[in-house]
């Protein structure tokens, strides 16, 4: 089974990719804040983490960066899941670490594209 972590303290937006991401596949578990992302990325190894950029405690982008620099999470597929959009915002995402930047509000038909399509690549 593969698991999704998303770091999010929106709990409609973690409803919304439980629901668009979630099968008998896929199992997705959720951090409301980026020390929970951290510790539960590094004890689940999870396929794939969604950040959002603006996090209670450490930003979604500090969090990417950390996860980078941990030679057992270095490989994970990281996507930004944030309302942040403008273009700096974009370009500091995928220099942390990202592999891809959705914007928020996103197609759930966008975002299941996006995640099959990454871990088609990732396998």
């Amino acid at each position: 089974m593969l698991t999704i972590l998303i770091a999010d303290d929106e709990a409609h937006v973690v409803e919304l990719v439980r629901v668009t991401l979630e099968d008998n596949r896929v199992r997705v578990v959720a951090a409301p804040d980026g020390a929970t992302a951290l510790d539960m990325a590094a004890e689940l190894e999870p396929e794939l983490i969604l950040l959002d950029v603006n996090l209670p405690d450490i930003s979604g982008l500090e969090v990417c960066r950390r996860l980078r620099r941990d030679p057992s999470l270095a490989g994970v597929r990281i996507v930004m899941l944030t309302a942040a959009a403008q273009q700096d915002d974009i370009a500091r995402g995928l220099a942390a670490g990202a592999n891809h930047y959705l914007t928020k509000p996103f197609s759930p038909v966008r975002l299941l594209s996006l995640v099959e399509g990454l871990l088609r690549r990732a396998a």
